[in-house]
């Protein structure tokens, strides 16, 4: 495993984290305990330090998950990054809550489902501009800085080009982006990045492999079950998007690299960014994904010696 630095904070994130969606039971199945548990103690195993979930992972789901093997493990071998904004009601309906007040009880609840007395990293989950440019809001997240709770605060776009978050999060303290980028959508490379270099900003890239699109695994006319987050994407659209992969695995990958791990280590060649953040369904794929970091063999801006 190779580690870097995220941003201007002092943590060494591996290059490959470990995201959590999955958790919550919107990616086509629930996991029980010892499955949360097999998936991240093969990531511990192979190296991997970063754990990525949010708040509307079910209701807190995910977190209690990961909360449950953290009670179990030492806590100090895992950065554990989580979300603030969205309240979970049901598979894929959430809603806003991007208030001070509201904010602060979800960090509260975060902690009690993570079993944490502080989050390494707390980051506003794709949110509207307008609760963004809030101040009473990063005011109240410094406050619980200074309280121990909260260790550094970062920025989940939701849109993968939104500058104007991207440009405005030295300002409120916010460390890192958390930013959809891979293969397919190279949009962050226009005008995010840029702004990341100039902030030395942690760029966490989500989405690497695509939905798992990258993954080579699925064809033209890949059909996904109700509870699988994938059958809301537009059908003709992914089609596209599969045909593109089948054109990306003839003509870019290597004959004898895995096009996963070849689509994880093409993310992590950028000088942005820092580190990938996909899910994994079992520990095989955790193994896959790890295998992403033996492809990096050029020097990366922040590179660190270790954890």
């Amino acid at each position: 495993m190779k580690y870097r630095r995220l941003g201007s904070t002092d943590l060494h994130v591996s290059v490959i984290g470990i995201g959590t969606w999955q958790f919550g039971g919107e990616w086509g199945r629930e996991y029980t305990q010892a499955e949360a548990d097999a998936i991240l103690d093969k990531g511990h195993e192979l190296g991997i330090n970063l754990i990525d979930t949010a708040e509307c992972y079910g209701d807190h789901l995910s977190e209690s998950l990961i909360g449950d093997y953290l009670s179990r493990r030492n806590r100090e071998d895992w950065i554990v990054a989580t979300k603030f904004g969205h309240h979970f009601h049901n598979l894929f309906t959430r809603t806003d809550v991007y208030d001070a007040a509201g904010v602060t009880a979800q960090l509260d609840a975060s902690l009690k489902a993570l079993k944490l007395d502080y989050i390494d990293l707390y980051q506003f989950h794709s949110g509207p501009d307008a609760a963004f440019d809030n101040d009473e809001l990063w005011t109240t997240l410094d406050k619980q800085i200074q309280a121990g709770k909260i260790r550094f605060l970062g920025t989940s776009i939701g849109k993968n080009d939104n500058l104007h978050q991207t440009d405005a999060s030295t300002s409120v303290n916010s460390r890192t982006i958390q930013v959809v980028y891979n293969r397919l959508d190279r949009k962050p490379e226009e005008q995010v990045f840029p702004s990341c270099e100039r902030q030395d900003l942690g760029v966490l890239a989500r989405v690497p492999l695509a939905s798992g699109y990258l993954s080579g695994k699925y064809k033209p006319g890949a059909v996904f079950a109700n509870n699988d987050v994938r059958h809301r994407h537009d059908a003709e659209a992914t089609r596209q998007k599969l045909e593109e992969v089948e054109r990306i695995a003839r003509e870019e990958v290597p004959a004898s690299v895995d096009m996963a791990s070849w689509a994880l280590a093409w993310c992590l060649k950028h000088p942005a960014v820092t580190t990938v953040i996909p899910g994994c369904k079992d520990p095989a794929q955790v193994e896959s994904n790890a295998r992403a970091a033996e492809l990096l063999t050029e020097p990366h801006r922040q590179d660190v010696a270790g954890k």
